[in-house]
């Protein structure tokens, strides 16, 4: 697999190496985006259009890994859910309820996702989604 293809299609399967190849970069991305937001040395702007190009190929890395886990690439919305969980206004609720809709439930989704995807071998030979699995050619 090409490294275009890591990054921008939605076709094939990944395994645990490249996943976390890419999970390390997003992390130190974002650490780099809001260091420099933090000082002031870049636009809040700017980072915010960052983080949204990031999102396509960070898609694109989840979904070729639920592939490889034999499961379609619509769990990854799981994701999405788990942001809007935590971003969201739940101070009309009693506190037990603030804490279990909006903290306690994105963690769990994310935690799940992380060791399902992360830790997980994929499925052995071709499965519904292609061929198993092959390394990303970082040259």
């Amino acid at each position: 697999m090409t490294l275009q293809q890591w990054c921008f299609s939605f076709k094939g399967r990944i395994g645990r190496r490249d996943f976390w190849i890419w999970m390390g970069t997003w992390v130190v991305l974002m650490a780099a985006a809001f260091t420099l937001a933090n000082y002031d040395l870049v636009a809040i702007q700017s980072i915010a259009f960052f983080i949204v190009a990031l999102l396509w190929p960070t898609s694109a890395v989840l979904v070729k890994r639920l592939h490889d886990r034999n499961k379609a690439g619509w769990w990854a919305l799981l994701l999405i859910l788990a942001w809007m969980l935590a971003a969201g206004n739940w101070q009309m609720l009693a506190p037990v309820w603030q804490w279990g809709i909006g903290r306690f439930i994105p963690t769990l989704i994310i935690v799940m996702m992380m060791i399902d995807l992360g830790a997980f071998v994929g499925t052995e030979g071709d499965n519904r989604f292609g061929p198993e699995a092959e390394r990303v050619k970082f040259r």
